[in-house]
């Protein structure tokens, strides 16, 4: 440590005596500026003669003549100092020869070892260097000079880095440096390549007087001024006030900016970038700081030290962190440390600007009765705010991130600092939430009881001058809500969320115990804060004003969603609804992402109670009337932009408030039970009233700023409206919402805007007369948005009546549905009660009955009860079909919920069957049941009636209309013998009304197959007319799935449902040729079979004559199954002649045929070309049932035969 010592004291004092280079000549060389060069005395020229020697006597570059007036000025300068001549001596040298010289001595130091003492350059020394030096001449000055240097050189490139000091006479004499420096300054300038000026600069820190040294180098080179830096910063320690070398390189830096300030700055840039040498960044810095003129400004050190501490780069934290600590740890507290002169400097800068010069030691208890505005107490000025708050961050970051442990006086003067009072400015309310959060994370600087005190008042003060701060200031987020946070967060003793928030508002990551905020617990849960003072306070915050999630910080928000979570309102008893609902009210995009918790965890305050012990503490919900008035000029059908006093994000907000009570309302209902209790629930009316699809149309265009509370809302509806989630619906919004859209509405006349919902009624009462001005303002209509046609929804959906008469322009038909679906977009619950009610049949001295929606939920099957006229007008049935599939999804929505209410009715049937063994749960299962069975009940009736429409009436069958005609895919195979003239007559059904029905009711049944199976299973179950199975096999995609249950369907006692299933097998084997379907087939080829020989005459022949034109639709889609096919109708026939056996018909010729038609089926091939034998002609005259069966083979055979044969 003396040593040390020793070298710092001669570090210091070496250089003091010696004359450097003023800044005004370092940029008169810079800049060559001759008149500025005149102006120097001559102890400054003194300094500056190698370079302007060299200037004045080599040949230049610049040939211009305003040059060569310079170099007279320059001749003019040198002619009146003597020392000129002997640098002009040393320039007349044979530098080459020299070099030569020195590379030959650096080999032989090379091969010899560093310590070797022979020398090429200089040799024969009889005395001292500096008696040498004396009285040598030029060419040896050079090499004395030279040799020395070079020497340095080389044990600096062995040291490995370790610093060393060498003690040169030549370097070190008084007298001859000015000398010596000359020499220096030629050798470098004349021996660049041997002599690099990085590499000498680094030589010279090894000597004394070397910092002098190199400031003369470089002025005499001010070219090489970065170049200097940057290498030795390089090559310079990490921590430099560690080691003797890492200080004199600090120092040798400073005099090098000192004489070249306007480059200060860029040389602590290169500090910060390689990460060396900290103490010459905070040297530079405070060097800097001290010609500043600003004095109410933040000043440099304040932005350097800040800037390294808080910056992104963590290299340049730790590096700079660890400079704070070490300086620390060597407890050397005097001038001569960095450290200290950079904390002294801070302390000045935070003394300068407190408001006036008091200490906490002097507060007596007098004081603590003082008013808030006494002298003591006098406020921080406005011009010092922002530098106070930068200081408080940089402190914090020294203390926090550094490891920085204050002084006394350091604490003192901060707690000083923090406990002033700004002005009500944003600035100020910014340095408040500050001094706030350092208190919390920097507890230790209280320490004293005069000091807790203060403490206490100045938090006391914050308290009272809240409400005026943000009035005054302007800023929502003031301190007032900070402080109700951290009390709540006290009083539920979440000290982590404490900690988050301190960092978050400091803006930095600092470790705080938890330990150390026990005391400051104590004091805001005891004194300042106490829980029912928190509530009663939080109600009376102002809600915030236009709330988004633009308005950053701590909000009234943030406070009463923790006091909702700690159940603070209902313990309480403060009622908190009011307030919720207002800021719910004062939202706007982009929404704020506290508001969705906030909704969630009051809606849990609601319905749960605080306690078992006390079930009434709850939270009042919000009410009916309440919600409606949010959604005031929505509901009516007014236009959307005109009288709106919320926005659509208050109206989203409530809507999912709304939707989410609702559900947990219905979550809950056994524990709400159990509890006795029994919240209440939102009338249906009110449901009704509240526009959800248009509320969510218009959430989807604004997805980026609603951030996930659209998602929330399709979430909601999926589950508790699906009716309102109908896949078609959404890619009809995408058709009318997309750019078809933009481009109808550039079509939009005035005469289109100008047409009224009484114009439009007019037009309807006039249809029977003509349909010209109907067809005009819908054509018009269409070019409208879906908000715009809400007005004419009444009038549209009234009139469809009159649509279902004979004679109306298919036209009109499809522009009223196009507009029909339009509305469904924002208006689909409404619009389709209006439509139920105006389609139903119109029966004279009948009054018809308004159905309501809770009706059309309760039986969706009314939706079917309508005009039958409109099973034929396919624009409506699609309507209706629309209305019915919504429904349907809108009955399983409500039943759901229905049993979940009623779940409590259970609890007396439980308790009456808690005896049974294992029945406990019965009542909750069998009531599940139900409901399942009466929603397949509801959808398999729904699917027969559907089936039913898709027949033909008896006016159809009349004109022609055959049903079996309209799937040609199924109809081709099926009926591959019929005339050309019915396939002719089958085309033309294809145009009628009842086919493009019966494609409409396809696509929903397939709809409904695939979203539930077992309904398809229950219908098949069910059966209906065969005559439809052409129809449904070849029109809907999904009766494939059949094949699944027909193996079940066979196997059931009922005969009619074998044959109903051997029939759909036989459409579905040749739709599904699949090898599925050939093991289905084989086993109904295997069932036929066995029930063969079960079988009565009468059931045979029942089960036998409809199912026997199946097997060739079995040996179509299946050639391997022949054989077993052909065996069963032989077996067929060979009992139905046994049954005969003993009555004299004529049986056993047609068995003798059926025998040689199964040996050689090539010979009977042409028979089913014979109209008589195909149409049944031969043995008409029996009525033996036996052997109307064995006709009925006999053609079933040959038909197979014929197929085989042609190839077909």
């Amino acid at each position: 440590m003396k040593v040390l010592g020793a070298g710092l004291t001669v570090i210091m004092t070496e250089c003091t005596s010696l004359q450097f280079v003023s800044p005004f000549a370092f940029e008169a060389m810079q800049k060559v500026d001759v008149v500025r060069l005149a102006s120097l005395s001559d102890p400054e020229l003194r300094l500056l003669l190698p370079c302007l020697v060299r200037m004045a006597l080599c040949a230049p570059a610049d040939q211009s003549q305003s040059w060569a007036q310079d170099k007279k000025l320059i001749l003019r300068l040198l002619s009146g100092v003597e020392a000129v001549n002997s640098i002009v001596a040393l320039l007349s040298v044979d530098f080459h020869a020299l070099e030569q010289d020195a590379s030959k001595e650096q080999q032989l130091r090379h091969k010899l070892g560093g310590g070797s003492g022979e020398s090429i350059l200089v040799s024969q020394l009889q005395h001292g260097l500096t008696l040498e030096f004396e009285h040598s001449d030029s060419p040896r000055r050079l090499r004395l000079v030279l040799s020395e240097l070079l020497a340095i050189m080389n044990k600096v490139s062995e040291s490995n880095g370790e610093f060393f000091f060498k003690s040169s006479e030549l370097f070190e004499s008084p007298v001859y440096l000015e000398e010596a420096a000359d020499v220096l300054c030629i050798l470098q300038a004349e021996l660049p390549s041997l002599l690099p000026i990085v590499d000498v600069a680094e030589a010279l820190l090894h000597v004394r007087n070397g910092a002098w040294f190199l400031c003369l180098l470089v002025a005499n080179v001010p070219d090489s001024f970065n170049e200097v830096c940057r290498g030795l910063i390089k090559n310079g320690e990490r921590q430099d006030e560690e080691s003797l070398g890492g200080r004199r390189r600090t120092d040798a830096l400073r005099f090098l900016c000192k004489m070249n300030p306007s480059q200060a700055l860029k040389v602590r840039g290169m500090v910060v970038e390689e990460c060396h040498l900290p103490g010459l960044g905070v040297a530079l810095t405070l060097d800097h700081t001290k010609n500043e003129a600003c004095e109410d400004g933040v000043s440099d050190l304040v932005c350097f030290v800040s800037g390294l501490l808080l910056g992104t780069n963590a290299k340049v934290r730790t590096w700079f962190g660890t400079f704070i600590r070490n300086g620390q740890q060597r407890k050397r507290e005097n001038s001569s440390s960095v450290l200290w002169q950079m904390r002294r400097q801070l302390l000045l800068e935070l003394m300068g600007i407190l408001p006036t010069v008091r200490s906490t030691r002097i507060v007596e208890e007098a004081d603590v009765e003082m008013e808030p505005n006494v002298s003591v107490y006098s406020g921080l000025k406005e011009e010092h705010v922002v530098k106070a708050s930068a200081l408080l961050r940089l402190y914090c970051a020294l203390m926090g991130i550094a490891g920085l442990k204050p002084t006394e006086e350091e604490a003192e003067q901060l707690l000083q600092l923090m406990t002033s009072r700004p002005p009500a400015t944003p600035a100020g309310v910014r340095f408040v939430s500050l001094s706030f959060c350092m208190l919390l994370a920097f507890s230790t600087l209280v320490s004293t009881p005069e000091q807790e005190q203060l403490m206490v008042i100045w938090l006391s003060w914050m308290i009272k001058e809240e409400a005026y701060f943000e009035s005054t200031s302007g800023v929502s987020a003031s301190f007032g809500e900070m402080l109700l946070l951290v009390a709540m967060y006290f009083h539920s003793n979440q000290l982590s969320a404490i900690i988050d928030l301190v960092c978050s508002t400091l803006g930095m990551k600092i470790v705080i115990k938890p330990s150390s905020l026990s005391r400051m617990k104590t004091i805001f849960t005891q004194e300042i804060f106490t829980e029912q003072v928190v509530t009663a306070h939080a109600v009376r915050v102002p809600v915030t004003s236009n709330l988004s999630a633009n308005i950053t910080g701590f909000l009234p928000i943030h406070c009463i969603y923790q006091l909702l979570r700690s159940r603070s309102f209902t313990k309480h008893k403060v009622s908190i609804k009011d307030w919720i609902y207002r800021q719910l009210c004062e939202t706007s995009t982009p929404l704020h992402p506290q508001l969705l918790p906030l909704i969630d965890v009051y809606i849990n305050s609601v319905l749960t109670p605080a306690s078992k012990s006390n079930p009434e503490a709850t939270n009042q919900p919000v009410t009916e009337q309440e919600i409606l008035n949010v959604f005031q000029g929505v509901i009516g059908g007014d236009s959307i932009r005109l009288n709106q006093r919320f926005s659509i994000t208050a109206q989203l907000l409530v809507l999912y408030y709304v939707l989410s009570y609702e559900e947990a309302l219905l979550a809950n209902t056994k524990t709400l039970a159990a509890m006795q209790r029994k919240p209440k629930s939102y009338s249906s009316s009110l449901m009704d009233q509240i526009p959800i699809k248009f509320l969510i149309r218009q959430a989807q265009g604004l997805q980026q700023e609603l951030g996930g509370l659209h998602s929330a809302l399709l979430r909601l509806l999926a589950t508790n409206y699906p009716h309102l989630c109908i896949v078609d619906d959404w890619i009809c919004e995408e058709e009318i919402t997309g750019t078809d859209a933009l481009l109808r509405r550039m079509l939009l006349t005035n005469n289109a805007k100008n047409h009224s919902p009484k114009q439009l009624q007019e037009a309807f009462s006039a249809v029977p007369v003509s349909y010209t001005q109907v067809m005009q303002i819908l054509e018009h209509l269409t070019l409208l948005s879906a908000s715009e046609l809400i007005p004419y929804a009444e009038v549209l959906t009234s009139n469809m009546n009159q649509l279902l008469n004979s004679g109306v322009p298919r036209r009109i038909l499809q522009t009223v549905n196009k507009l029909w679906m339009v509305l469904n977009t924002v208006m689909p619950r409404r619009l389709w009660v209006m439509t139920v009610n105006a389609l139903q049949p119109s029966i004279k001295f009948v009054r018809q009955q308004k159905y309501t929606q809770n009706d059309l939920m309760i039986d969706p099957l009314i939706v079917l009860r309508c005009d039958q006229r409109v099973h034929r007008c396919p624009p409506l049935m699609d309507i209706t079909l629309h209305m019915l599939n919504g429904y349907l999804l809108a009955s399983k929505a409500y039943l759901s919920a229905h049993l979940k209410e009623t779940a409590e009715q259970d609890r007396p049937s439980q308790n009456n069957t808690i005896g049974l063994v294992g029945q406990t749960d019965a009542p909750e299962v069998t009531r599940e049941e139900l409901k399942n069975a009466l929603l397949a009940a509801q959808d398999s009736a729904a699917v027969q009636i559907l089936l039913e429409i898709c027949l033909p009436t008896e006016e159809e069958k009349a004109r022609g209309v055959n049903p079996d005609s309209l799937p040609r895919n199924v109809q081709s195979v099926i009926t591959a013998s019929s005339p050309n003239k019915e396939m002719e007559e089958g085309e033309d059904n294809l145009l009628c009304n009842l086919r493009e029905v019966q494609c409409l009711i396809c696509c929903l049944l397939h709809q409904m197959y695939i979203a539930d199976p077992n309904i398809a299973k229950l219908v098949h179950f069910q059966g209906y007319p065969c005559e439809l199975l052409p129809l449904t096999v070849a029109g809907i995609p999904s009766m494939h799935i059949c094949l699944d249950f027909i193996p079940e369907l066979i196997a059931q006692p009922e005969l009619e449902k074998q044959i109903f299933a051997i029939q759909l097998l036989s459409h579905l084997c040749i739709q599904y040729a699949l090898p599925k379907s050939l093991s289905v087939a084989r086993l109904a080829v295997n069932v036929m079979g066995t029930l063969l020989t079960v079988l009565t005459q009468a059931k045979r022949y029942a089960f036998f004559m409809p199912t026997l034109p199946s097997l060739v639709s079995f040996c179509r889609a299946f050639p391997p199954l022949y054989e077993d096919i052909m065996s069963l109708l032989i077996q067929i026939g060979q009992v139905c002649a046994s049954d005969v056996a003993t009555q004299t018909r004529d049986i056993d010729p047609i068995i003798t045929r059926l025998q040689q038609i199964k040996e050689k089926p090539s010979g009977w091939s042409g028979l089913c070309k014979d109209p008589s034998y195909k149409n049944g002609s031969r043995d008409t005259g029996s009525m033996d049932p036996d052997v109307q069966l064995c006709h009925c083979i006999e053609s079933t055979i040959i038909e197979i035969i014929n197929m085989s044969v042609s190839g077909i």
